[in-house]
């Protein structure tokens, strides 16, 4: 496994490791995009509203895979760095063990208090129904929804990469197909979307255990199922869940900034909600790519970093820095210019197609940013540095972002709202940079050699 990890070219390696990673994000932006697509086929802005809404539950619940699942990660990569393949794998068994049962708890929280939660979301008289319908489903597949989650995660720092976003595809395929299916065919509405995406992730996890079944019967070290391998040190318990932490926190503060921005929006009508979601949708194209290649470069952060190979992890963030903005701006470009054309595949009404329109020009103008603070977040969490990845989390979504709605709002209105995503954006792309810089001054200061000549070579 460690053969993938030791790849010279610096350049080839990112895009050994971020092209599948990039590829998983795109196959469950895609899926997201076609319960919104199919959902808006029946021309019921209520329906598509209660979507919208019920996004930042479902990354709720797949944020708790970001505990275990990306702070296992760390603690994994950083492990095989250092040669430490028995912990390594008694952390992969640790994880799994504790999404599962952490998934069976929200099954049973959200289904008790599925009404209190609809209305923390934003829904109203209009699309209750819709909202509860949709959620209804998503508590049922919790387990599935972060054990599939969470396992992407530890496959690729244990060097299944392609297995890892084979699991994606898999799961995301058989959501888009039953996306028609239960919406079109049997017209169950956002009740359907919710079913086709629990049974598509319950899928990629049946294929993900099938792949660990397979490494255990060809004797690979760092794979067991055994309750055996749960004999977990305190320590390594505790360094998972402080990088798992601030990894989760980035998904809920996401959706508890976004529950917020709904809120504001919804002041103006599920109109406005409906061409928002839209926009936003459309935006998260950029957001989880550039997601994908930090995540999928994240391991080789955490195993240079165990093994004392600094002058590689610089450049490792340097190329991988560089790709994300140029990432970033490719799609600001295309939405500047085809936001209209987008946003009409999904609307029909032209006034909603060119709220949404302008609300997606707005939301694009922070993408190149996205490469600097995706990639930054991710090398803070891959070297087990907590606090610097929740700083940077809080600022996001709490500390700016939600002043930035209030404020903007009062001011600017509707289009005050949206703006608020960009500014924030911008702004921590600066903070990012300079405790990036500041990190590297701490990391010189010691004495730890680089055993792996680099080669420069793209």
């Amino acid at each position: 496994m460690s053969n993938v990890f030791e790849e010279k070219n610096i350049q080839k390696l990112i895009v050994t490791l971020g092209i599948p990673a990039m590829l998983g994000t795109l196959a469950t932006l895609i899926y997201n995009m076609a319960d919104t697509y199919f959902v808006s086929m029946t021309k019921n802005p209520a329906q598509i509203a209660a979507v919208t809404l019920c996004t930042p539950i479902l990354l709720i619940i797949m944020s708790v895979s970001s505990i275990f699942g990306m702070g296992g990660s760390s603690v994994i990569a950083r492990m095989l760095g250092e040669k430490k393949s028995d912990q390594a794998r008694k952390c992969i068994t640790f994880c799994i063990y504790a999404m599962a049962v952490s998934g069976i708890v929200i099954l049973v929280l959200g289904s008790l208090f599925m009404n209190q939660v609809a209305g923390i979301a934003g829904a109203d008289e209009e699309n209750l129904l819709y909202t509860n319908d949709y959620l209804r489903w998503i508590f049922f597949g919790a387990p599935v929804i972060i054990l599939s989650n969470g396992m992407v995660h530890l496959f690729r720092s244990a060097g299944l990469i392609k297995e890892a976003t084979i699991g994606i595809v898999i799961g995301n395929g058989i959501n888009i197909l039953l996306d028609w299916v239960f919406i079109v065919l049997m017209e169950k509405g956002t009740a359907g979307a919710a079913l086709a995406t629990s049974v598509g992730f319950l899928c990629s996890t049946v294929y993900y255990f099938a792949c660990m079944v397979k490494e255990i019967s060809r004797k690979n070290e760092l794979y067991s199922l055994s309750p055996k391998s749960l004999s977990v040190t305190p320590a390594m318990t505790s360094d998972v869940v402080k990088i798992g932490i601030p990894g989760a926190l980035i998904t809920v503060m996401i959706s508890v900034s976004n529950i917020v921005l709904n809120n504001y929006i919804g002041i103006y009508g599920s109109d406005a909600v409906a061409a928002y979601g839209i926009a936003y949708k459309i935006d998260m194209f950029p957001i989880m790519l550039s997601v994908g290649l930090s995540q999928g470069v994240a391991p080789l952060m955490g195993y240079c970093y165990g093994a004392g190979q600094k002058t590689r992890l610089r450049k490792v963030m340097r190329y991988a820095t560089v790709d994300g903005i140029i990432l970033g701006a490719l799609f600001t470009a295309l939405f500047l210019v085809a936001s209209q054309i987008l946003t009409g595949i999904f609307l029909s009404e032209k006034e909603l197609v060119a709220l949404s329109a302008s609300f997606l020009r707005v939301l694009a103008l922070s993408a190149p940013c996205l490469g600097i603070i995706n990639t930054v977040t991710s090398y803070f969490q891959a070297l087990g540095k907590a606090v610097s990845s929740l700083v940077i989390t809080l600022m996001r979504n709490l500390i700016l972002f939600i002043p930035g709605v209030i404020i903007l709002n009062k001011l600017f209105g509707l289009d005050g709202a949206i703006a608020a995503q960009p500014v924030v954006e911008v702004m921590l792309a600066v903070v990012c940079i300079a405790m990036y810089l500041s990190g590297v001054k701490t990391e010189a200061s010691k004495s730890v050699p680089c055993d792996i000549e680099v080669s420069d070579e793209a």
